[in-house]
């Protein structure tokens, strides 16, 4: 048997530390940069950023090649899990998104001139991205309906067109855009990705778009000052060179499943955190907070929801852990690591909010106000059933991994008359002998 639930010996030290540094250290250090622009913060988190450059924990996500920990998909999910304990978390450990997908595009799709750079300054944090795929007027969730046009003119492509939730460009340096380079071409070779510079002629940030996150109406022009904001853009008359192009006109559809498909699972492996969380507040409360005359925990509806959180969580926590598995023998792209991913992008987000949902129930009037994080947890949570692909869009891929190969019956194998002729035909004689011989 290869069946296995241990984490390696040296792996758990460097887990247990990571366990500690998030809760004692980077959950303070949330609280302690609230009110501060995106300079002040880079201040504020340098040193500790340091310290887990010094520990070797720098950027997990990609292999040592191209300047990562490279600790594989399976170690990724457990250290995300304690990660996605916090929302500054990943941004301390050199793996947070956008940064992340657009590192691990640069790092299969670009050349060595393109990966010096734009790829190593990514990943030595001197340098912020975005990634602007989604339009306002067209389905995020079908990127072969996109509308920004690139087009080739002398030594220059030229950008025109619009999106939003470009998260982070009020703040980047450069973001990777998917532009439309042949209309005529097939759906998926269409596409390509170029890297472009946020302040850039032909660049205009018109608004980050009030969320449920940060649900402030925001007027045009107006542009968060730090992290968290996502961007409504437009490109008109946009020049950049040429070799700005990652990869080649049409593999931009390619390029995007090798970039999506890591942060889908990444995505996954933090919602794990934010639950356990959310459920260790759950217990907190079952056993600090008493009505009628016995504690939380001791009425039965409140049983109920730990109970059922506890089961939902484990479950979820065991199908990123086998996605993570599926990904590291397999790859990330074929038949079964699809069919994971996209179980979990859309399990595990729904599983998040029912448990927040719960711990804000059982904490009452204090769980719905600011002095919790969960209702800012549950606001973020939500987003998460739509970044990176709807629910809806997912559960299509699962159910097409399912059914691909199976071929139609005339009658259902599992037909209960037939089986009974089978059964006849194996053991008929046998019965017979045996209703004779023993009574």
């Amino acid at each position: 048997m290869s069946w296995d639930f241990s984490t390696d010996p040296e792996l758990q030290l460097q887990l247990d530390w990571t366990r500690r540094y998030v809760d004692e250290v980077i959950l303070p250090l949330e609280v302690a940069g609230e009110g501060l622009n995106q300079r002040q913060l880079d201040a504020l988190w340098q040193p500790c950023k340091d310290e887990v450059k010094a520990r070797g924990f720098w950027a997990p996500h990609l292999p040592p090649e191209h300047g990562g920990g490279g600790k594989g998909q399976m170690a990724l999910a457990l250290i995300h899990e304690i990660l996605g304990r916090s929302v500054l978390a990943p941004e301390i450990f050199g793996c947070q998104a956008p940064d992340s997908g657009n590192a691990e595009l640069l790092a299969v799709g670009a050349t060595p001139a393109q990966r010096e750079r734009w790829l190593y300054p990514l990943l030595a944090g001197t340098v912020r991205s975005t990634f602007a795929l989604t339009e306002p007027h067209n389905s995020g969730s079908d990127p072969t309906g996109i509308t920004t046009r690139c087009v080739r003119d002398g030594d220059d492509w030229v950008i025109d067109g619009h999106k939003w939730f470009a998260s982070n460009a009020s703040v980047s340096d450069f973001m990777i855009v998917m532009a439309v380079t042949n209309p005529e071409a097939a759906p998926h070779r269409r596409a390509a990705m170029l890297v472009v510079p946020c302040r850039h002629p032909g660049v205009r940030l018109l608004r980050d778009v009030g969320t449920m996150h940060h649900p402030e109406a925001v007027a045009e022009g107006a542009l968060m000052d730090r992290i968290g904001g996502h961007t409504e853009i437009l490109f008109e008359n946009c020049r950049v060179p040429l070799d700005h192009m990652i990869g080649q006109p049409g593999e931009g559809f390619v390029l995007a499943q090798k970039r999506l498909g890591g942060g889908r699972i990444h995505h996954a492996m933090r919602c794990i955190g934010q639950a356990n969380r959310a459920f260790e507040m759950l217990l907190e409360r079952a056993v600090s907070r008493s009505t009628r005359g016995k504690p939380l925990g001791q009425q039965q509806l409140v049983q109920d929801m730990i109970a059922e959180s506890c089961a939902e969580l484990e479950m979820a926590r065991l199908l990123v852990l086998r996605a993570a598995w599926t990904i590291d023998r397999e790859g990330a792209h074929g038949h079964a690591a699809r069919r994971d991913i996209a179980l979990v992008k859309f399990v595990v987000p729904r599983t998040l909010l029912a448990i927040v949902d719960r711990a804000i129930q059982v904490h009452g009037a204090l769980g719905y106000t600011t002095d919790m994080p969960l209702e800012e947890m549950y606001r973020m949570a939500r987003a998460l059933r739509i970044a990176d692909g709807a629910d809806e869009v997912h559960k299509q891929t699962v159910a097409r991994e399912l059914l691909a190969g199976r071929q139609p019956v005339a009658e259902p194998t599992d037909y209960l008359p037939s089986l009974r002729r089978r059964a006849r035909e194996l053991f008929g004689a046998r019965v017979a002998q045996i209703r004779q011989g023993v009574r």
